[in-house]
């Protein structure tokens, strides 16, 4: 589903004279990078898995191949929780309403927050501290601002969410950075593994808050604050609410990718949810 690669499943042949289905082949992950800019950041990201993989209860991909052209790995435990049909429409593969999925998260994110960032900076991943987090996203709006038309609407609330400091964390944690059902493997409702690192940073904690946050029930976003305070997680009274504005901001990020990649299609799409009242007339 991922804009940076594409994803092709392949099984090892057999070594014997066996049947095919020899249990000595292995099921193998291929990504291929849709853009050269897209291994820009692989070789951070390999050493972070060598970083998160022992301090996580779940999985983490273990690359044994990282070339120019490709990163490939051995098929981890579980299945995605999210694909796309051969038409581009999304397949869920779990309940996420359910508790026992909404507390695997809450186990697993309270594990990733609580890893070092000093650590985490030592790998090359980068840290901002909450003040810059804050400045990071100004920045942000600001330029997409410069190089598209935006709501009215929506440069509103941006604003107002810039400037209401109870929203805001008042610390640091390492992140996944896109925390939802298509980059977690589950098996019987439970995470068993987390894919694609790529966007992992020290940064604000409700980044990985909030997807979940916008699908899934204020009663099962509840348990998985519950799982996640009760394993040493730290909250704050508006996590949700600054979950829901990050939400609420996500036009902004895909703009800065339809700048960075350069394709015209991003910057049409990135357009249109800029401002949808443009485009919907």
């Amino acid at each position: 589903m991922g804009l940076d690669f594409r994803v092709a499943l392949a099984t090892t042949a057999s070594s014997s004279a066996t049947s095919p289905n020899d249990s000595a082949r292995e099921r193998w992950v291929l990504r291929v990078p849709r853009r050269p800019d897209a291994l820009k950041r692989a070789e951070v990201e390999s050493r972070l898995l060598d970083l998160v993989g022992p301090q996580l209860s779940v999985a983490v991909p273990q690359w044994r191949v990282q070339a120019t052209d490709l990163i490939a790995y051995p098929a981890l435990p579980g299945d995605p929780g999210l694909t796309l049909d051969p038409d581009g429409a999304p397949v869920w593969h779990l309940d996420v309403t359910s508790e026992r999925y909404a507390r695997s998260l809450g186990a697993f994110l309270a594990e990733l927050h609580a890893i070092d960032p000093a650590e985490a900076a030592a790998a090359g991943v980068e840290v901002r501290d909450p003040d810059q987090v804050r400045t990071q996203w100004a920045q942000d709006i600001a330029q997409v601002g410069a190089e598209f038309e935006v709501s009215p609407a929506l440069q509103d609330r941006w604003s107002a969410w810039l400037a209401e400091d109870s929203f805001w964390p008042a610390f640091s944690v390492v992140t996944h950075g896109e925390v939802y059902p298509a980059h977690t493997l589950v098996v019987d409702e439970e995470i068993t593994a987390v894919l694609d690192w790529t966007t992992a940073s020290v940064g604000d904690p409700a980044k990985d808050f909030a997807i979940h946050h916008a699908v899934v029930p204020p009663e099962v976003f509840a348990a998985t604050l519950d799982e996640y305070v009760r394993r040493g997680g730290r909250v704050w009274s508006r996590l949700g609410d600054h979950g829901a504005e990050i939400m609420a901001a996500g036009p902004v990020a895909y703009g800065l990718f339809a700048l960075q990649s350069g394709v015209a299609e991003h910057r049409q799409a990135a357009q249109a949810q800029l401002n949808p009242e443009a485009a919907a007339g």
